[in-house]
């Protein structure tokens, strides 16, 4: 009996683990990379002068004394989606990435705006910000202070935008579960851009890296 017992376990166990991977299988399915590892092709620099570069597997975005906001932007637009990436950031700089943004005046050279997931480490990582659309979209109460974010280190990121609703993860661990019906009417689709924040004159240069960019489309298009 006991050896027959042995033998269930042995079996619901190797079940057990041959659906999760199952499971993780079908979770990266459809994921397709927003990068290529080796060039900028398929993106676009809009407002700012900080540069991008490619360095071994990543994007790395680097400040300029003076300017502005600077954003390194999809070609593509996207709605629905499961966003997916990995971002170190040097300690006096803060970012963030771009969702579903739009240059004002659907121009080239327009100021980017929509919403943007906070990249810093000041306890305020992973929650949204309307960039020039209205300042925090997360509200007060609930924009907790959180060490989630390692200072230094990488950081992997999961966002899903799907209708009104924005969710997002850093290292594993849920920041934010919010639901914006204003700014979905307002800003429903767009590019996904990687922010270098503008810095002062006497300032760095500070540097930002992103790797490991992987996007899956829930829009069933």
């Amino acid at each position: 009996m006991k050896l027959q017992l042995l033998l269930i376990a042995a079996v619901t166990l190797s079940t057990a683990s041959a659906f999760a991977a199952d499971e993780a299988a079908h979770e990266k399915a459809n994921f397709v990379p927003l990068f290529n590892g080796k060039s900028l092709d398929g993106w676009t620099q809009r407002n700012g002068t900080a540069t991008y570069r490619v360095e071994k597997d990543a994007i790395v975005g680097k400040t300029n004394e003076g300017s502005p906001n600077s954003f390194l932007c999809t070609d593509k637009l996207y709605g629905d989606f499961i966003l997916e990436f990995d971002v170190k950031v040097d300690r006096a700089l803060n970012s963030g990435v771009q969702i579903r943004s739009q240059c004002k005046g659907d121009t080239p050279n327009g100021r980017v705006n929509g919403p943007q997931v906070e990249i810093s480490n000041d306890k305020m990582a992973g929650y949204v910000y309307g960039e020039a659309a209205g300042g925090w979209m997360t509200p007060d109460s609930e924009r907790k202070a959180h060490d989630t974010f390692q200072d230094g280190k990488w950081n992997s990121y999961r966002v899903i935008a799907n209708g009104p609703s924005i969710k997002t993860w850093i290292n594993g661990e849920q920041i934010s579960d919010l639901m914006h019906e204003e700014r979905y009417k307002t800003h429903p689709r767009g590019f996904i851009g990687l922010q270098v924040h503008g810095i002062g004159r006497g300032q760095g240069p500070y540097e930002v890296r992103w790797r490991n960019l992987h996007l899956k489309d829930l829009s069933g298009k």
